[in-house]
């Protein structure tokens, strides 16, 4: 039975519940009463369950479409401002022992070239990196108990956290590794990770298992029940995510929400981030066999649905779009995108030779990060380098309580005109400082606290004067 309390995956993500959640969807698709309802219900910010935001992700009057929209884009603004949060992936290693059927790293791919990064290798990526300007990465790796084990990932971010390089510096590490123990949800903790993101890939049981025939990710319930494990294990910011395309767009959505719904029924904290991936072109894989890819358009109405119901989630979408659908969705409700990315193990300091490529996925935005800091800024958006939440322990329901108030955005905002500043300073080309500088000026007097907004102003002036690292 559903029970979004209980620690047993079936019964938080419950089939039945799911098929009786679309079919009330497809009934009330133009019942424009009960659309209003729950919209009027969206508006107080507090959210909506799943079957409430399948009703919307199934409403068929454009009008009512409209509505929802607005709502998400309004909704974005109260909690998250016009601040877009920067990182980048960052692939250690592409030894998998799995065998999924969508992603190029399974086990029996001969044509791929396998790498595993050395720790100076990492060192050398890492160095790049920070010469563009990033300050959060994504560490990403297989699951291979024999080339990547725990051991492996927690040496790697001891030293991607000590590198100093010239004024730039990793400040966050978060981690999207495979499931795994709380045992080893504990080290991860204790090496100061800040999200650990697991997608589910697709909460349909009876193809999750078809889709991962061999390896241990072919446990449904093992994967699916991970984040109760990092919780145990101290992790109090974990990231869901689906891969779009791999199952029908409908049931993926009330199936996400419901894992939202659990967190907070057992943890009393809900995901800190929820990623919205696409499945794309990659080695050995051909997307054309999935025959349940979403448009442009739909794509944008499930950013917006997820927005209105979790209003408090930070949302991620990465270079797997184009510019063209990143710039169209950014608006509904996503808070972090990625930029200058590489899907490769070892991209970053120099370009892959054409027959030992090892890309996870097609990048569909290939521009670099000031290219990406200057369209951002073009559109008044504010490209955002802080990771202060992390470091000032406001993680898990400290970071929940501030952000479902609404409150977050008065140490967010100027901490991201903060980074920014350092950024134009140390990495900026000189036409994005000066649309930077001018964007910076502007938004210098939309800090509502005079107190807050005096710290801000002398903060700046040292920044521009070479001091570093200042927060709230």
């Amino acid at each position: 039975m559903y029970d979004p309390k209980s620690k047993c995956a079936d019964n938080f993500i419950n089939h039945e519940e799911i098929m009786d959640t679309l079919a009330f969807a497809e009934r009330n698709k133009g019942n424009e009463a009960l659309i209003r309802e729950i919209l009027e219900k969206a508006s107080l910010r507090k959210g909506l369950t799943h079957r409430e935001a399948s009703v919307l992700l199934a409403c068929e009057l454009p009008g009512l479409n409209e509505e929802i929209y607005a709502l998400a884009e309004q909704i974005k603004k109260d909690f998250y401002g016009n601040r877009i949060v920067m990182f980048a992936p960052l692939y250690l290693s592409n030894y998998c022992i799995n065998g999924c059927v969508y992603c190029p790293y399974h086990q029996k791919n001969s044509h791929i070239a396998r790498k595993k990064l050395t720790q100076e290798e990492i060192r050398r990526e890492v160095t790049a990196l920070q010469d563009m300007g990033h300050k959060r990465l994504a560490i990403e790796a297989g699951e291979d108990p024999k080339n990547n084990p725990i051991e492996y990932i927690l040496e790697s971010i001891r030293t991607i956290y000590s590198i100093k390089h010239k004024n730039g510096s990793i400040r966050r590490v978060n981690v999207n590794i495979a499931a795994t123990t709380v045992e080893n949800y504990r080290k991860l903790k204790e090496a100061g990770i800040g999200t650990y993101i697991l997608f589910q890939e697709t909460y349909h049981k009876e193809s999750y298992e078809k889709l991962h025939p061999t390896g241990p990710k072919h446990d449904y319930n093992y994967h699916t029940e991970a984040m109760d494990r990092a919780m145990e294990g101290g992790i109090d910011d974990v990231g869901l995510g689906v891969l779009f395309g791999l199952e029908l767009y409908r049931y993926e959505f009330a199936g996400l929400l419901m894992h939202a719904e659990h967190l907070e029924a057992a943890f009393g904290v809900g995901p800190h981030t929820i990623s919205v991936p696409r499945i794309k072109h990659a080695d050995d894989i051909d997307p054309g066999v999935f025959d349940n890819g979403i448009s442009d358009d739909i794509f944008a109405k499930i950013i917006a649905c997820i927005r209105v119901a979790v209003p408090y989630t930070g949302m991620i979408i990465s270079t797997r779009e184009s510019k063209e659908c990143r710039e169209k969705v950014i608006r509904y409700g996503i808070s972090q995108i990625s930029g200058a990315s590489r899907t490769s193990v070892g991209g970053y300091c120099e370009p892959e030779p054409e027959d030992a490529r090892s890309e996870q996925f097609d990048v569909s935005d290939n521009r670099t990060l000031d290219e990406v800091v200057r369209w951002l800024m073009d559109m008044d958006y504010i490209p955002s380098f802080c990771t202060a939440c992390y470091r000032e322990g406001r993680t898990g329901d400290r970071f929940m309580s501030l952000c479902k108030q609404q409150q977050i955005l008065n140490c967010c905002h100027p901490n991201a005109l903060m980074t920014l500043q350092e950024y134009l300073e140390d990495y900026a080309s000189p036409e994005t400082k000066a649309v930077g500088e001018a964007l910076i000026r502007k938004e210098i007097p939309n800090v509502p606290r005079e107190k807050t907004r005096e710290i801000l102003v002398r903060n700046l002036e040292n920044i521009r004067n070479g001091q570093r690292d200042f927060r709230f």
